[in-house]
Formats: structure tokens, sequence, C-alpha cells
């Protein structure tokens, strides 16, 4: 069966849903949300039933994000990735990214811009590859060296996320941000950047150099959140913490920052976890 592949469309900009696995999360979700209540629980079930399966496990998406305007395609985050990528030991890889891409009219190489949101797994999969990864892949790399899947493209990532990838993990200095840096196309940002298609935005607290992309036309705003939001609980509740933020406060204030639009702005998220790909606030 095809891949489905939702969009949003603002103005000219059309915003894609990139489809690449889901699965149950590695703990229970209560661990994940210790001072959620069994009232905060049932209303976030009740907004998005998809993400608890049959046995009360929360249940994730694993997406990312193309941004297609008058000036190129941007991606926004690279999923969980193939068979050998850094989120194998706990995500359901390998990912059906490329597929997505494909059942969307969007050839990696066309791809000028990458938006890595923060360094973790199950949103960089497939920024960096080896060959045997993707057999159909061209170029000139030998056999398991790794390469840019977006052959094209410039990698942002925000400066802070850079300086503490040691911290983060370690192990994605060879697989990830050495390559980038070796092929050239590693970018690093200092807070809000415009882009070719809307512009990266500062939301640090899931992680010290978290960013999101804000896309705007008039009154009518999306942002393709990465992990400012992971479950609809934040959505509803933005001040529950969530275990794996490293700054809850920080975190706090961010999605208080972006989701605290006038009421005259039709705001839509573009989420990477949660069952519906876009949600408007």
């Amino acid at each position: 069966m095809p891949l489905s592949v939702p969009r949003l469309r603002l103005g000219s900009t059309e915003i894609i849903a990139l489809a690449d696995g889901e699965g149950p999360f590695f703990s229970p979700r209560a661990e994940a949300f210790p001072e959620a209540t069994a009232a905060q629980w049932a209303e976030a079930d009740r907004y998005d039933p998809g993400a608890v399966d049959a046995e009360g496990r929360w249940r994730l998406q694993f997406r990312a994000y193309a941004i297609r305007g008058d000036r190129g395609v941007t991606v926004v985050d690279a999923g969980i990735g193939p068979a050998d990528s850094p989120a194998a030991s706990w995500a359901p890889v390998p990912g059906v990214l490329p597929a997505s891409l494909a059942a969307a009219g969007i050839d990696p190489a066309e791809v000028d811009t990458v938006v890595l949101t923060h360094l973790h797994t199950d949103h960089v999969g497939w920024a960096v590859v080896t060959e045997a990864a993707v057999p159909s892949a061209g170029g000139d790399a030998s056999p398991g060296e790794r390469r840019p899947y977006f052959p094209n493209a410039e990698y942002l990532l925000q400066r802070a996320e850079f300086d503490a990838l040691d911290a983060l993990n370690p192990r994605l200095r060879a697989t990830l941000t050495d390559p980038l840096q070796a092929a050239g196309r590693l970018r690093l940002l200092d807070g809000d950047t415009p882009l070719r298609a809307g512009r990266a935005v500062a939301t640090p607290g899931h992680t010290p150099g978290h960013q999101s992309v804000l896309v705007a036309d008039g009154r009518e705003l999306a942002l393709v959140t990465g992990d400012l939001l992971v479950h609809a609980l934040q959505l509803l509740h933005p001040d529950l913490a969530y275990a794996h933020e490293l700054d809850p406060e920080a975190a706090r204030h961010s999605r208080k920052r972006m989701f605290g639009r006038e009421t005259a702005t039709r705001l839509y998220l573009a989420t990477p976890h949660l069952t519906e790909p876009f949600v408007s606030v």
C-alpha cells in the first residue's frame, strides 16, 4: 500500500509529513511524565488516543518533515534511520524515510537544507549513512564509508547543541558530525536564524541547543516542533516536565513562548511523535 504523505499548505509553502516508523517507547510512560495525574492522562488519551496501545504503553510516531517553497526544499530532522543507525538499540529500524520522500516526489539530491532540531538518535538517523545502508545510493564513496544522505544540503545545527555533543552522545561525533564537517556540509547557528523557508527558532530545554522551525504566512503559522513537544500532555499542560528534558524549566519556557500566540493567529504544530502529523492550537 502506498505511503500516506499528509501535507499542510501556508500560502505558497507546503509542509509535508514524512513517516519513518512507529513503535512503543522504551520505558513506561508514567516514568516519562512522573508528575502527570490520572485526570491529565485521561485528557491526553482523549486528545490523542493513538498514542496509547492496548497494553497501556506509549506508542510513538517517528517522522521528519519537508518544507517545499519557491526557494527550495528544506528537511527538518532525519528520523530513526537505516538498520545500522545510532537509534538501532531502541527504535524500530529500519525506517522508511526514503520511501516517504519518494512518495512525496522529493529526490534527496534536491534538498538544499537539513535542519537538525537536536542530537537525539531518533532525529538524526538518515542524516549520514553508509553506502551499504542504502543500496541504490550513487556517488563515489567506498563501501562502508559514511556520507550525507542529502548530498547537496547544508546541515544546520545550533552551536549550543554541537558544543554539548560529548555530554549528549559522544558516539555521534564519528557517525554524524565528523562526516558532515569533512564533507563541508555542517553549519552552526547562534540562535534564531532566517531560512530559505521560514526560520530556525532556538527552543532550548529538551537539549541545550534544541531548535524548531517556524513558517509564517500572514496570521497563519506552522511550527515544526522537534521534541519541544513529544506527547499531547505537553500541549494540554505545557508546565508538565518530561523526564528526558535536560533542563525542564527552560523547556517549559520554550513551550510557553512558542504556544502562547495572540488569539488572532492560527498556529499549526507539526510534531514528530504525536499520532496526527498536524494539529491546530
